[in-house]
């Protein structure tokens, strides 16, 4: 069975931007991330092993915000990237970023 797992509009101060002010300053940006998974395993164990950790897909969107960029489109790639990377048994990442 597939499902979703949201973690929507975590908030973080971050320093991305094309102009120098951006990258000094900072700013607030919005993440939300979508992560489709088979649930079944977990629906029958009721085991965290059995689907995404959501608390760990947070620190991976935490630690791609740290670092800083020049363009959104590359922070949201890494992000999605380094999800998938991490959780083997994701089958889509949607990741929208709000400024």
């Amino acid at each position: 069975m597939h499902s979703t797992i949201e973690l929507c509009d975590i908030t973080f101060h971050a320093y991305h931007g094309v102009l120098p002010e951006e990258r000094r300053l900072g700013n607030t940006f919005i993440v939300t991330i979508t992560l489709e998974t088979d649930i079944s395993n977990a629906m029958k164990s009721d085991a965290l092993n059995h689907t995404i950790n959501y608390a760990e897909a947070y620190d991976i969107v935490k630690q791609e915000m740290e670092i800083p960029s020049q363009l959104l489109e590359h922070v949201c790639g890494r992000i999605a990237t380094a999800l998938l990377d991490h959780f083997p048994t994701l089958q889509c990442v949607q990741v929208r970023l709000a400024k």
